[in-house]
């Protein structure tokens, strides 16, 4: 049964090594329990090797300011295969999420810290053992997430295995994504129980940095199980892909509905005491470009950091020149005005987009702070008049994709801005997320504002400088005016109050890598039917400022396709060229067809495929497929 091994990474050869200060110690034999795991510090270190798995900016280009590319914020330099049938294969294993080495190491960690706490062989502050014991706990739910959001089902690996066949087939097994997020839900509030409330180190997990996990992992399931209910990507009916493997199915709560009002009961829960702990920061781009330490009880609950000579990135650097990314025109129409108003709303005071300094005059803050806008001149009959000019004549990584550049994580000190460089810390978890999840929780359970609604929509909009009354906000919505593919769930629009709390989270977290996950649970990317990309109005007015010297043909989509930059349409022989089409089978990712071929059991494969996706060798979606 090594097959099993193979899939499920269990092997002790799978270890994954990322503190050579741990492993250094004794490297012949980390299966050796009596030679680690003796005191307190021991525990710390063996943990650090669970914190590469958090989001992080790279040493060369990549990192967070550019996962958005793969959603409607921002567009990278070519089309995504996720949102257009054809070009999305089935992956090799070393390319996809379904894998499972830190899985096991994480339970190496769990199971033998557990053995020397109950024998007393550990020496050091209990305070101390425990909050190293629950980091193991708060990982482990870290990487089930990670399955989840890629696969849905799942399995829920919870100890280490053994050689023996049946129980390796057993724990091959895909488990339905409800009791999957059920075992993240415990894990993370073991995790809470044995976490100190200030980490004993900047940069490792606290109390908060599980509960406002916690809160993130029931949000997202309770919305995927409202917005996909009854399709092949939920438990509980007879178009479910996995209705075959577990006949005897039933909602731990008794129906679907109940599933998700536990989930979301918890998430409004969790968020709420996190929101309650934790005060938003004053200054919001300060948070995204900070080169110190973020306090306790800060706002950032859980943050990467760096060192020069250790390990530092390159954000500032890449963007400094465009990065390869830009933000969308539908991202920049979704801000409000500082009055409140949507930009079509009458009294907005809104001035259009034929020059960007006019489109963004009296916008959210965090949209102008968030975008490059003055670092370029003309001077006309005498006035200087500030505009930015975009890197478009660039390419690949270092180019401005929609002429919408991206600012926030970039810090503009010159040391910096030089590759490899970096040292500004990365946010992970903050509180204004824990705001946020109350708000959409709490009116997907009660289809109301009540509670904390208020105190908490009124604390984030305070921060970000925008009117406070978000009632204004929502009076003066028109869905039909809104650029956003999050007015939709299931192909319906949404009521305005809902869409206005997923307006308030799209321009919260612009820029990090939230959206792609929102759209998903939302079910929103049903509505993704020849959808253009598209960037600034560069051919109306801004062609002539800024490149009448500059021959801009091949390089952007020509003037006469459209005014706005549309980045699939530099060419008219793009493979999105007429826009994109979101593939339904692609809002989970496809096992790899090895897995299928590793997973046999008196003939039969214990795993089942993804909807639509096939169990063939270099075989493509079934695009036909009914998911609904």
């Amino acid at each position: 049964m090594k097959k099993f091994k193979y899939i499920l990474g269990i092997s002790l050869l799978s270890v994954a090594a990322t503190s050579c200060d741990f492993l250094d110690r004794e490297p012949l034999d980390f299966g050796d329990e009596n030679a680690y795991f003796k005191t307190a510090d021991d525990l710390a270190l063996s943990a650090n090797d669970f914190y590469d798995a958090l989001p992080k900016m790279e040493y060369l280009w990549g990192g967070l300011y550019e996962e958005d590319n793969s959603s409607d914020n921002q567009s990278g330099n070519w089309a995504n295969n996720l949102f257009y049938p054809g070009d999305k294969k089935t992956v090799q294993q070393n390319q996809s999420e379904w894998k499972f080495e830190n899985l096991r190491s994480i339970n190496f960690f769990l199971t033998t810290v557990k053995q020397r706490m109950d024998a007393g062989a550990i020496t050091g502050s209990t305070e101390y053992i425990n909050h190293y014991y629950g980091e193991g706990f708060f990982f482990r739910a870290w990487e089930h997430f990670r399955l989840l959001r890629n696969y849905g089902d799942a399995p829920i690996v919870d100890k280490m295995l053994t050689d023996d066949e049946a129980e390796l087939a057993e724990a091959t097994k895909r488990q339905p994504r409800n009791e999957v997020a059920r075992f993240i839900l415990d894990d993370l509030e073991r995790a809470a129980g044995l976490l100190m409330p200030n980490a004993p180190e900047a940069g490792r997990v606290s109390r908060d940095a599980a509960l406002m996990l916690r809160a993130r992992v029931a949000l997202y399931e309770a919305t995927w199980e409202r917005y996909h209910a009854n399709t092949a990507f939920v438990p509980g009916n007879a178009k479910w892909v996995g209705a075959a493997m577990h006949p005897d199915f039933q909602f731990k709560a008794g129906s679907a509905e109940a599933e998700i009002n536990y989930f979301l009961d918890e998430a409004i829960k969790d968020a709420d005491a996190v929101a309650a702990a934790r005060p938003l920061d004053s200054d919001y781009i300060e948070m995204f470009i900070n080169l110190g330490m973020f306090p306790n009880n800060d706002e950032v609950i859980l943050a990467r950091y760096y060192q020069t000579g250790v390990i530092s990135h390159s954000a500032s650097n890449y963007l400094r020149t465009g990065a390869g990314t830009g933000y969308t025109y539908d991202l920049v129409k979704t801000f409000l005005m500082k009055n409140g108003l949507p930009i079509y709303a009458q009294g907005s005071g809104y001035k259009g987009d034929r020059l960007m300094r006019d489109e963004f005059e009296g916008r959210d803050p965090r949209l102008v702070s968030s975008t490059k806008l003055a670092d370029a001149n003309i001077t006309a009959e005498g006035d200087t008049i500030y505009y930015y000019r975009p890197n478009l004549t660039s390419s690949g990584n270092e180019a401005s994709t929609t002429g919408y550049e991206v600012k926030k994580w970039q810090h503009s000190d010159a040391v910096q801005q030089q590759q490899g460089q970096g040292t500004t810390a990365t946010p992970i978890l903050r509180s204004a997320e824990a705001r946020l999840i109350y708000l959409e929780a709490y009116y997907e359970r009660n289809h109301s504002l009540g509670g904390n609604c208020d105190k908490y929509w009124r604390e984030l909009r305070r921060r970000a400088g925008v009117d406070e009354d978000y009632m204004k906000t929502i009076n003066a919505t028109d869905l039909a005016q809104e650029h956003d593919l999050a007015v939709y769930s299931r192909g319906q629009m949404v009521d305005k109050t809902l869409y206005n709390i997923r307006r308030e989270r799209r321009c919260e977290f612009i820029a990090e890598g939230m959206r792609l996950d929102d759209l998903k649970r939302w079910r929103a990317l049903d509505t993704m039917k020849d959808y253009q990309v598209q960037g600034m109005n560069l051919w109306e007015a801004m062609d002539d400022l800024l490149f009448s010297d500059v021959n801009l043909s091949g390089i952007i989509s020509p003037e006469g396709v459209s005014n706005y930059i549309r980045p699939l349409q530099k060419t008219t022989s793009g493979v999105a060229y007429n826009g994109y089409n979101f593939p339904k089978p692609h809002y989970l990712e496809p096992i790899p067809i090895a897995e299928f071929l590793l997973a046999q059991q008196n003939g039969k494969t214990v795993l089942y495929q993804n909807p639509g996706w096939p169990t063939e060798t270099d075989g493509t979606a079934n695009y036909g497929f009914d998911c609904d």
